[in-house]
């Protein structure tokens, strides 16, 4: 009995080390990301200029997507740490020997996933992956994520699943979904194929080969199977409305299953997107916005498909549809704007946000402009001309 006061004041100290640290950490962490810092400067601004209380913020968040980004944060870190997908990734790259196909390969199958899974669901299929396949052979990541990016923002205006702002517009419109589907087929047409073409251009046809002999017989059957079929029931809840509920039973199966899949995802992450529904709705709601809007005939094609590409830029392609949508009724145009705005700046796309933070690195930031804002261009004038056939 004398021994346990010196084994709890260690204990407590132990614990109070690891609190100090895990502090540290995110300290770092926050103050090392940019695009969180720049949220939270401008949340500041705009509490200023505009007070919102404490009630009117949290009616700001679109609770279905955090929940349901959170559920997909925990599933694709245990398939990861099944060890699934790099016995994948050895197999892809026995088969597409080169880093051309390989490429082609993923760019076309995210592009695909992302007509039936919204583009988010496939950015967290995909990414992994791709992260896998470069642990392993001298992938060029961070420009095969930028293109992933790029793949899930074309594939998904398609259908009215494909994407938020898609299912919206589908729903305000009264279409028919073989109509809708028909409406977009030919901007999503040109723009697949104009990302496929410049994509074989950045990719060159050379032989890939192992850096490492990856894992053969370590993968985690038992938490893989666990966590697919958690993933089609979570994907099937959360879009019927269940999201609250589809994210409590995969948070609690994976705490026994596998804990660190739920303590250890990217908590900055959902902190971002709850700043951006914040923020980006704060802006859209200024009385000065809604002001200068009012001065458009949004009525107009041309007019209502330029101000939406455009105001996609700034305040996310989301937001964009649901702001003008008060404005105008010509759904076709609309539609084409908001998929024409989910390239060029990052904010333009929930999903660009979801991919470049995924990739963890500073650089991909500025590569993915790099790359984004001249696609988003010529896109601009496809759309345009995609504007008389609808």
């Amino acid at each position: 009995m004398e021994s346990s006061g010196p084994t709890k004041t260690t204990s407590r100290a132990s614990v109070a080390s690891r609190a100090v640290r895990a502090l540290h950490v995110t300290y770092e962490r926050v103050r090392g990301d940019r695009v969180l810092l720049i949220l939270l400067a401008v949340f500041v601004i705009l509490q200023i200029a505009k007070p919102a209380s404490l009630g009117e913020l949290f009616t700001r968040i679109d609770r279905h997507t955090i929940l349901t980004l959170a559920g997909l944060l925990m599933l694709t870190r245990a398939i990861d740490q099944s060890g699934f997908l790099d016995w994948l990734a050895q197999r892809l790259l026995r088969a597409f020997r080169t880093e051309r196909r390989l490429a082609l390969l993923m760019v076309t199958f995210a592009a695909a996933l992302s007509t039936l899974l919204t583009n988010d669901v496939a950015l967290f299929a995909v990414v992994p992956l791709a992260q896998s396949l470069a642990r392993i052979a001298p992938v060029r990541i961070e420009r095969l994520i930028i293109f992933l990016a790029l793949a899930v923002n074309a594939g998904s205006s398609l259908t009215p699943l494909g994407n938020p702002q898609n299912l919206f517009l589908w729903q305000q419109s009264g279409m028919g979904f073989g109509a809708y589907v028909l409406m977009m087929t030919p901007i999503t047409l040109a723009l697949m194929a104009m990302l496929l073409a410049v994509c074989a251009f950045a990719f060159d046809s050379r032989t890939l080969h192992f850096q490492r002999q990856g894992p053969k017989h370590d993968v985690r059957w038992p938490l893989l199977w666990i966590s697919l079929a958690l993933f089609v029931v979570f994907v099937t809840l959360a879009d019927h409305g269940f999201a609250a509920w589809a994210c409590a039973g995969v948070a609690a199966v994976l705490i026994v299953a596998r804990r660190n899949a739920v303590l250890g995802i990217d908590w900055l992450l959902l902190a971002i997107f709850v700043l951006m529904f914040v923020v980006l709705r704060g802006v859209a709601g200024l009385t000065e916005v809604r002001a200068a809007l009012g001065h458009f005939d949004f009525s107009q094609g041309p007019m209502a498909y330029g101000g939406a590409a455009v105001l996609s830029q700034f305040i996310s392609n989301v937001p964009a549809a649901i702001l003008l949508a008060e404005y105008s009724q010509n759904w076709p145009a609309l539609a084409l704007g908001v998929a024409v705005g989910g390239f060029g700046l990052a904010v333009g796309s929930l999903a660009n946000l979801i991919a470049l933070r995924m990739a963890k690195s500073e650089r991909i930031w500025w590569r993915f402009h790099y790359l984004s804002v001249p696609f988003y261009l010529m896109a601009l004038l496809i759309g345009f001309i995609a504007l008389k056939w609808v």
